[in-house]
């Protein structure tokens, strides 16, 4: 008894000990990770972090889910941490983190475009400052920041500290109209080159039988999705703030403007009057594709328009014939379309994260040549062949369904300012029966969309405005709820609650939830940070440069 319980004894001192070995020995991995010291015989230890990922719903069946497919097992495989990705509906993101962070599980690294959401998580101490991470433990963003200074701009926050990582772009259209072009032929139309026009061109699209069907059961145009932020973007008023005399002021002359003209559109039956159910705009792109609908607004590249949009419609109607339509002049002028922003800042760390020396080791991955050409480009030989230094894709459509769909936002950090012949659709398609076609409507999609002599509908980009303090973001939010849902009852309201009658209500709602606050913060925001923020003169000047970059390589190519 006596021996046994002597064994027993020293058994639970061996394990005892041995756990005090095993604690010291992952202190020293863990020391040694953090500081890269580690044993050059020692295997790097793997880290378990977590990724943000939007999921858009549009991951064939075939492919997996945005969280389990081809592309995020290969980064498990080839990248230096185990991720786990965490799936966040694009366009529910600020309510999803939210809830993840109230519950302590938000993701290590978000990926989020909206500066509105990210900026409260800065704000709310949530974010972990980057200057010291890069500096310890990074190599390839280290070396992607010193190449391009924007970037530590661009990153850094009101109290002297970096909480961003960026990506860069050439600056292109990203928005846009399709219309039926044999829609307007047979109604003996032009193209609309005023709001005036445009009413003219949805009432008859609705009204005239383009389709020949004998039924009436077209529409002209949506206000759901992204047709319906297309029309709102001819406006202008994808926002509430211009420049007048030098100052950052509210209008509310382009509401008035929008909203009569879509009350006009919904009286007359012109659009699908259930567009507030159709939140995400699907149901109004099957209304094009079906060739129920004339005019179209969309957030793709031309390449993808031809796939997605026109593709489909053809398949569906072979004689239909479409072109891209210029945003009609509106009252308060002739406007662009979004354009790509130049210096996007979406990668943050949460101040949560168990291992950000992972998180940076995760993200020194991502933007390197190899990685970045995979997840853009697939695999070579399968997706994609090098000819002439340039990635050659092989089959266009193989390569929307099984990688632009899959890792397109895993593309988020890295990239380029640059516009060169790579980008061009003759050589990207060169093997392709199909590139002249895909070159053709990428001329016609720069023609129509890269005019300078036009202004822009924002003061800047929407990803660049700053950030409201959290409290007058609060009182812009809600009132800006409170004013959507007055703006929406004048324009299904039947002519009963008049557009008059909604302005002097949304302009009392802004009053009485203290809006005055707001705009003088943006006057004063104005008025001191103009000449070092980001403004859409910026922009213009670098669309300018691509602009004339792909003027060039098109002339070389011809």
């Amino acid at each position: 008894m006596n021996k046994r319980m002597w064994t027993m004894g020293l058994l639970s001192l061996a394990l005892a000990g041995g756990a005090v070995i095993a604690g010291c020995s992952d202190k020293k991995e863990d020391a040694a990770a953090a500081s890269g010291s580690a044993s050059p015989n020692t295997p790097e230890v793997r880290r378990d972090i977590s990724v943000m990922l939007y999921d858009r719903g549009r991951v064939p069946a075939d492919q997996g889910t945005i969280e389990s497919n081809r592309w995020t097992k290969w980064i498990n495989e080839q990248g230096p941490a185990n991720v786990k990705f965490v799936a966040i509906p694009r366009y529910e993101s600020a309510d999803k983190l939210n809830v993840l962070y109230a519950s302590g599980s938000a993701p290590d690294l978000i990926m989020e475009f909206s500066q509105k959401i990210r900026d409260p998580l800065y704000q709310q101490k949530q974010l972990l400052p980057l200057d010291d991470l890069i500096a310890q433990h990074s190599v390839e963003y280290k070396k992607f920041m010193e190449d391009n200074p924007i970037l530590k701009k661009a990153g850094t926050m009101a109290d002297g500290k970096m909480y961003y990582f960026g990506k860069l772009n050439y600056v292109t259209p990203n928005r846009g109209f399709l219309i039926r072009t044999d829609w307007l032929k047979k109604l003996g139309l032009e193209m609309p080159k005023t709001t005036e026009d445009l009413y003219k061109v949805v009432k008859a699209f609705a009204e005239q039988d383009p389709d020949g069907n004998g039924k009436k059961d077209t529409y002209g145009i949506s206000l759901a999705g992204d047709t319906g932020f297309a029309l709102r973007q001819t406006f202008g008023v994808t926002t509430r703030w211009e420049v007048k005399n030098n100052e950052a002021v509210i209008f509310w002359d382009r509401f008035v403007h929008f909203n009569t003209f879509a009350q006009k559109v919904y009286q007359d039956g012109s659009i699908d009057r259930d567009f507030p159910t159709d939140g995400n705009g699907a149901r109004t792109k099957q209304d094009f594709i079906s060739g129920k609908l004339g005019i179209y607004g969309f957030l793709l590249n031309p390449v993808q328009v031809q796939l997605q949009l026109i593709d489909p419609l053809k398949k569906n109607l072979p004689a239909a014939e479409v072109a891209f339509l210029a945003y009609p002049e509106s009252p308060a002028g002739a406007f662009l379309p979004t354009l790509t922003n130049p210096v996007q800042m979406p990668g943050a760390v949460s101040a949560t994260a168990k291992h950000p020396e992972a998180v940076m080791k995760y993200v020194d991955f991502l933007i390197k040549d190899s990685t970045y050409q995979t997840l853009k480009y697939g695999e070579e030989g399968t997706h994609y062949k090098m000819v002439n230094g340039c990635p050659e894709v092989t089959d266009a459509t193989k390569l929307q369904k099984e990688v632009t769909y899959l890792a397109d936002d895993m593309l988020m950090i890295g990239g380029t300012s640059e516009f060169s012949k790579c980008n061009m659709p003759l050589v990207q398609y060169q093997s392709d029966s199909r590139k002249q076609e895909y070159q053709d409507i990428f001329d016609s999609y720069m023609s129509t969309y890269m005019s300078f002599d036009r202004k822009y509908p924002e003061i800047t980009l929407s990803e660049l405005m700053p950030t409201l303090p959290l409290e007058l973001s609060t009182i812009e939010s809600n009132a800006g709820k409170a004013i959507d849902d007055i703006w929406l009852k004048a324009v299904v309201d039947g002519g009963k609650y008049t557009i008059d009658q909604a302005l002097k209500d949304a302009q009392n709602e802004w009053s009485k939830a203290g809006g005055k606050q707001v705009e003088d913060w943006y006057r004063s925001w104005y008025q001191t940070d103009k000449d070092k923020a980001i403004l859409f003169k910026d922009v213009q000047e670098i669309a300018k440069t691509t602009y004339a970059d792909y003027k060039k390589i098109r002339a070389e190519l011809k």
